[in-house]
């Protein structure tokens, strides 16, 4: 489908049924994974035009500016609900403990799935996570191994540091067939990139150790994600390669929030979602959606508001999504 077609709205759906069959309503958690099983979500095409532009990840006024710009805001983000739930299970004095410290994420294994140059990566790793980033593209290791080895504080983190940072060529469902698990699994501005989402979201979902937190930001699929994400920074802008987004790829944060609440892991009875409120809102405990705004006035990313729905105007372009894995049942 070209980029600058007119996708109208029977054009959408029979994108989104082809493109995300197990995120469409009406589908058990079941199928999703029976219908997933044993296939990639690895795209090679997609891996291959990431690859050649890999040079450009720490060029801050290059191809990946907007994302110098948003992985602030990430970062806040993650601070926030990190903070969020440390008050909710372990009281106000740990909340406070943690946010005047400056290792956030001390003793906490963290992995950054389709980490790309290293970008958050690096963020992860100086709030003290044992970091590992992983990525499908070799290039991609190389440099952010390369970027990463500049800074003594990442390559040879002095003895008792709690952060550390290391590099893997691999991908999510690769890595999960390894034991290991972590507390914080995070994967920016990579699922409107892959192939078989739900298989995706299902490996990284189960790279997590109970009670763990998943971080995810994407790009909703709507009139306005298209006029700015494709018509305005590829095709009249310029501000990124023509091609690099397909609308059809782009989830809702609705559909986010619908996975999870029909989703199980395979050894437990309990879905991640609960039940939702009004508007399809989750309990703030178990999962969040929140809108990110670029403000041209400034130059900047700003985290937007929290809003009265899943479905509000603030995640109807680029938003961050959290959702927290069952302790048990």
């Amino acid at each position: 489908m070209s980029y600058g077609s007119n996708l109208g709205r029977q054009g959408i759906r029979h994108a989104l049924k082809r493109r995300l069959p197990s995120l469409t309503p009406g589908t058990p958690s079941r199928a999703i994974h029976e219908s997933n099983s044993g296939i990639s979500s690895v795209n090679a095409d997609e891996i291959g035009f990431f690859s050649r532009l890999s040079q450009q990840w720490w060029d801050e006024h290059g191809e990946f500016s907007f994302l110098h710009k948003m992985n602030p805001i990430r970062m806040q983000f993650i601070r926030e609900k990190m903070l969020e739930i440390a008050r909710e299970e372990q009281g106000e004095e740990a909340a406070v403990d943690m946010q005047q410290g400056a290792n956030l994420l001390k003793g906490l294994d963290v992995v950054d799935v389709g980490c790309g140059g290293g970008l958050l990566s690096e963020s992860l790793a100086r709030l003290g996570g044992r970091t590992l980033g992983i990525d499908a593209s070799e290039s991609n290791i190389s440099i952010a191994s390369l970027h990463a080895a500049a800074d003594p504080r990442l390559s040879s983190p002095p003895p008792g540091s709690s952060g550390s940072l290391t590099y893997q060529y691999t991908s999510a469902e690769d890595l999960l067939q390894g034991v290991q698990r972590f507390d914080v699994v995070c994967s920016m501005e990579v699922l409107e990139h892959v192939d078989n989402p739900a298989g995706f979201l299902s490996s990284c979902a189960e790279l997590l150790k109970p009670g763990g937190h998943l971080f995810l930001s994407t790009i909703a699929r709507t009139p306005l994600s298209y006029a700015l994400t494709i018509l305005a920074a590829e095709h009249i802008l310029r501000k990124v390669t023509v091609g690099t987004h397909s609308y059809s790829k782009y989830v809702n944060s609705s559909e986010l929030v619908e996975f999870f609440h029909k989703y199980r892991s395979p050894s437990s009875k309990r879905t991640w979602i609960t039940r939702t409120y009004e508007h399809g809102l989750p309990a703030r405990t178990e999962a969040e959606a929140r809108g990110m705004v670029y403000l041209p006035w400034k130059g900047a990313w700003t985290l937007a508001p929290r809003m009265g729905s899943a479905f509000g105007a603030a995640t109807a372009c680029n938003y961050l999504f959290w959702v927290k894995k069952p302790k048990s049942d």
